[in-house]
């Protein structure tokens, strides 16, 4: 493992989402744990010590941002904070000698990564500006429309341009902080972490923000949701629709009519879905097409490449 010594800096601005900082922290932490040569420090971009999240929690005895030189190896991570404090000028103005110390950072190569609405931090300082980014999905438009030389990119987890790395959201920190002990250290540690953290799908740049583990569970059919388990804990045996139904105590008529009004997606198609998306993941990770196939429920490699062509094309 590499032995530099780094620093990790989270930043804590008010009303900070706790997801956006803790997760990111709780990943560089665990990699310290395992070994990582990695100081881990948690500072206010207003240079005050005590500030309070947006749950609540309190957080006490920050330190000072100017009080770090930091170089290409370290990082800064950058969470979300409550949308109306990126429009309320006087905590941008207090946040000024912040931002000239953060373009510091960028002009000597510093990993400065952003969560969810922590982009408008940076696209305030300026960094972003003719480079590429992501923010959270609910705050595209508004990303766009406020700094449009910026190139903001749509449904995409995570955004790498040179040393800045941008991120959706909430638990996708986590993801870009195992994507950066990957990159920075070494894929072992990188899975050693996951592992320990129970983060069992590993996303990169070019996933999308809403993985189909997550997409059409927006409805409030307990029995569809129960059913939509069943498939996923299931992905790598064959079954059929009966079976479905037998597990949630339907008949597949009833199954089928309502698993399609409550999702808009007919269960084959679902399930196909969920495939390939567990197929690229696996694929990703160097697999061999044969394990694939078997682990997704596939009867065949030939099977395999025809639905991966059919989605992927």
């Amino acid at each position: 493992m590499n032995n530099i010594n780094r620093k990790a800096l989270f930043v804590v601005p008010p009303k900070v989402h706790l997801l956006d900082i803790n997760g990111p922290a709780h990943i560089f932490y665990e990699a310290k744990e395992y070994g990582a040569n990695l100081e881990l420090h948690f500072i206010s971009p207003i240079n005050e010590s005590n500030t309070s999240s947006s749950a609540g929690l309190k957080f006490h005895d920050l330190e000072l941002f100017e009080t770090f030189q930091l170089g290409k190896e370290d990082f800064v991570v950058i969470p979300g904070l409550y949308f109306s404090l990126l429009s309320d000028k006087a905590f941008l103005k207090k946040c000024k000698p912040f931002f000239d110390w953060l373009r510091q950072c960028d002009k000597v190569g510093v990993n400065i990564c952003s969560v969810c609405t922590g982009s408008f931090l940076l696209a305030e300082a300026g960094i972003l500006n003719n480079r590429c980014c992501t923010t959270h999905w609910k705050r595209i438009k508004s990303l766009k429309e406020r700094y449009p030389d910026i190139d903001v990119k749509e449904n995409r987890l995570l955004v790498i341009d040179n040393n800045i790395y941008t991120s959706a959201g909430i638990s996708s920190g986590i993801d870009l902080a195992i994507f950066l002990l990957e990159e920075k250290f070494s894929p072992k540690l990188a899975a050693d972490v996951a592992k320990e953290a129970v983060v069992y799908f590993r996303r990169g740049e070019y996933d999308p923000q809403l993985s189909i583990y997550l997409q059409y569970r927006n409805h409030l059919e307990e029995r569809i949701h129960n059913a939509q388990e069943f498939i996923i804990k299931n992905l790598n045996k064959p079954f059929n629709q009966t079976e479905i139904a037998e597990n949630v105590n339907m008949s597949v008529r009833n199954l089928t009519r309502l698993f399609k009004k409550a999702t808009g997606i007919t269960i084959h198609h679902y399930t196909e879905k969920l495939r390939v998306e567990r197929a690229i993941n696996l694929l990703e990770e160097n697999n061999k097409m044969e394990m694939v196939a078997e682990e997704c429920g596939f009867k065949s490699v030939s099977q395999l490449n025809l639905v991966l062509k059919k989605y992927t094309k």
